[in-house]
């Protein structure tokens, strides 16, 4: 497995993220309740720049007419159509069949890196 370090720990806040090149693909990287998250920057859907659109959260089953928000921070918005989809696992909310490409991430030393082929890179 390579990993490819492209940050520091520090350089997203919580709740923000980035968008780095690995290889020639933009990755997205999110940092949720101090965790990191990295999705391919690419919809499934028609191929929209995922990681321009809105991170917020979703309603939760309630009852009729109690509208119970939660999962703040987790859910990303395409900008183009709107789908949404689990940063943490890469599911989308409406389908277990699709998904964004999900990447996993490991910190090191206080370096953030995007595990991608097999080789460690600028380790």
């Amino acid at each position: 497995m390579g990993i490819h370090y492209v940050l520091a720990e520090g350089d997203i806040p919580d709740d923000g993220h980035a968008v780095v090149n690995i290889e020639g693909r933009e990755i997205g990287i999110y940092r949720i309740n101090g965790e990191y998250h990295a999705i391919l920057n690419y919809c499934p859907h028609q191929g929209a720049p995922i990681c321009a659109g809105l991170v917020s959260g979703t309603t939760l089953p309630s009852e009729v007419y109690d509208y119970e928000y939660g999962r703040a921070g987790e859910i990303v918005r395409c900008p183009w159509h709107g789908w949404e989809f689990d940063l943490q696992t890469g599911k989308s909310l409406f389908s277990d069949r699709i998904r964004v490409k999900k990447y996993k991430v490991e910190v090191h030393e206080g370096k953030v890196g995007v595990v991608m082929g097999r080789k460690v890179v600028g380790g």
